[in-house]
């Protein structure tokens, strides 16, 4: 085997390792992505809110 063909197989362990790897992965794109979507639905809210309350003035 080609030294990228063995490390790709990590002795025989390679889908458990890899799937660790994609598992984080995806778990650290969603620790960053969630927030963010979280954060702009919380200020989208807020500007109805804001404009709710400066309507009834």
């Amino acid at each position: 085997m080609s030294s990228l063909q063995s490390f790709l197989h990590m002795g025989g362990y390679a889908f458990y390792v890899w799937s660790a790897y994609g598992l984080s992965f995806i778990v650290l794109v969603l620790n960053v992505v969630l927030p963010l979507k979280r954060e702009q639905q919380f200020f989208r809210a807020l500007i109805k809110r804001k404009e709710r309350v400066s309507k009834n003035k």
